[in-house]
């Protein structure tokens, strides 16, 4: 016997991206545009009483099969805290959502979306997996483990492919960002034409972050005390063309980001905390947060030191820039640093 199509659904997790071109498809499913304008309806489930959602809930569709009702974050919003009760008066809300979500219209699509995970043990999500007319999909984002594959699948979605270096390279530059992952694979594919395959030197040419990252694995080199990958990193960087003045811009960019992180990481600051106060992109964050652990900040601050004479340096002529770099390179790497 087939399923009956469900009327109510539960969408929880943090892969809003994902989610978001879910939510998309339901209103693509009721028809054209205006139609489903018309048949659509959003609350904010922090504010809405349930009153207004039966109202929203049980009205006719007009000149359409199905009427879409999203609703955003009721269900956090009726979830006890850790170690806590939920209060009484949300409790009853709770029990009348419970009660009222088996007898929804079978004209009405019921769509309640979470930017967290719920706790498997929420009523509605209970309810959404035991009724027939329930159901429920949790959206992670992938880690970084799977995320190259998520980057080559979503590739052949708009056309292209990627190679698996091109993947990981992309993944190691952009991070866990999906919709700025997914501009970005359009952009190669569009670029490859769909007719090769994208390659990891495409990504290094196209994708805006690819020198900020390769900054970043040179500085990695460094906080291991790694001479010899730093200095193989630098000088790729000269080869395709960075003047030394402006790679010395980023490094000097880099230590300074490092000493910032670093006082915050010492007051236990995360690493989206800290893209926000720093108005950085959380991938970069995560980044600094990461390598902040490889220096002391009295390290920190005797290199910051080192690289402002080095610029000085370069700039009075006392110095060529290339020499610099390679001597600052061998300087940082030192065990005594």
């Amino acid at each position: 016997m087939t399923k009956p199509t469900p009327t109510f659904y539960v969408l929880h997790g943090e892969d809003e991206f994902t989610r978001s071109e879910t939510l998309v498809d339901f209103r693509r499913r009721l028809g054209g545009s205006e139609t489903a304008d018309l048949n659509t309806t959003v609350f904010d489930g922090r504010k809405l009483t349930l009153g207004e959602l039966r109202h929203a809930c049980d009205a006719v569709p007009f000149l359409a099969d199905k009427r879409l009702v999203i609703v955003q974050g009721l269900l956090s919003n009726l979830t006890a805290r850790r170690g806590s009760q939920l209060p009484d008066r949300k409790r009853e809300r709770l029990d009348a959502l419970v009660d009222y979500l088996p007898n929804l219209p079978p004209t009405t699509r019921l769509v309640l979306v979470e930017d967290r995970a719920l706790p498997s043990s929420h009523p509605v999500l209970r309810l959404a997996r035991q009724e027939e007319r329930g159901y429920v999909k949790r959206f992670d984002p992938p880690d970084d483990r799977s995320l190259p594959q998520w980057i080559r699948r979503r590739a052949e979605k708009h056309g292209g492919s990627l190679e698996p270096r091109a993947a990981h390279r992309l993944a190691s530059v952009v991070g866990a960002d999906l919709r700025l992952l997914d501009q970005e694979i359009d952009k190669l594919v569009t670029f490859s034409g769909g007719e090769r395959a994208v390659t990891a030197e495409d990504v290094e040419t196209l994708v805006p972050y690819s020198q900020e990252a390769v900054i970043f694995d040179m500085v990695d080199a460094l906080g291991h005390r790694d001479g010899s990958t730093a200095s193989k990193t630098l000088h790729r960087l000269l080869e395709e063309g960075e003047h030394p003045l402006g790679l010395l811009g980023m490094i000097i960019r880099q230590f300074r980001l490092l000493i910032q992180v670093k006082s915050l990481k010492s007051d236990g600051t995360s690493p989206r905390e800290v893209a926000k106060t720093l108005g950085i992109h959380p991938f970069p964050a995560r980044k600094l947060h990461n390598q902040a652990a490889h220096f002391t900040s009295g390290q920190l601050e005797k290199v910051y030191r080192h690289l402002s004479e080095v610029d000085v340096e370069i700039k009075t002529g006392k110095i060529e820039a290339e020499v610099a770099l390679d001597l600052l390179v061998a300087g940082l790497a030192a065990t005594d640093l």
